[in-house]
């Protein structure tokens, strides 16, 4: 059970960032201001802190400065303000993950398990490597010569799937049947969709590499190793 102390002025996304991680099993404790969170980690011992940016007697940036004289533990903020100053500005300050609200949070639950789980070193599942490619399935992670991206739940998904059958081309329809699992008539724009974004992401991180191949009229295929 990973321990989270959440910091938001804002009740509703309290309650709401709350029962959502109760019910994936964290031990969630909260604070409404930055006085009382500083208060919290002094005395708890927490595996994360979820941390609004914007509260009135002291913004999340500076309860993350004081926070790093006291743990190194994961924090992720939250955010209106997802302009990449204010990303920056985070960052500098000590901060492991910036996420704009509004936000999934399927999504806030798997950035958080990840950092929570790199800090603590933990390692889980089976890891897909292609050269400097690497697929994590425990960690639900993508990295290329260490350096990993973000990807959402569908992503991952489509990507695993594509990467655990290397070289077998799949249909949209098959895609669909394997991976996405909603209405036909809703699934397959999003898989055309899902699957543009999961390529986007896989040439920022390695652009010298081509690891999904679109295959005219009968749907992609995943090549393990493709330079440009």
């Amino acid at each position: 059970m990973y321990r989270v102390l959440l910091v938001d002025d804002d009740p509703h996304i309290q309650a709401t960032n709350e029962a959502y991680l109760k019910k994936q099993g964290y031990q969630v404790y909260r604070a409404d201001n930055g006085s009382d969170a500083l208060a919290i980690a002094t005395t708890a011992a927490l595996d994360a802190m979820v941390l609004d940016v914007d509260m009135p007697d002291m913004d999340g940036v500076s309860v993350c400065r004081r926070f790093r004289e006291l743990s190194r533990v994961p924090v992720i903020f939250l955010s209106a303000y997802a302009q990449t100053d204010d990303r920056i500005r985070g960052l500098m300050a000590g901060g492991d993950d910036y996420l704009g609200k509004p936000y999934s949070l399927v999504e806030l639950e798997l950035r958080l398990r990840l950092r929570i789980q790199r800090h603590l070193h933990v390692s889980t599942g089976d890891v897909l490597q292609f050269g400097p490619l690497e697929i994590d399935l425990g960690l639900r992670e993508v990295r290329y010569e260490g350096e990993p991206t973000v990807f959402t739940t569908l992503e991952f998904d489509l990507l695993a799937f594509l990467a655990q059958n290397p070289g077998q081309v799949f249909s949209y329809e098959q895609l669909h049947n394997e991976v996405w699992r909603a209405p036909i008539n809703q699934g397959l724009h999003n898989i055309q969709v899902c699957m543009a974004r999961v390529r986007q992401k896989l040439e920022r991180l390695c652009p010298d590499m081509h690891y999904i191949e679109t295959v005219r009229r009968k749907g992609y295929r995943f090549r393990p190793q493709e330079r440009s």
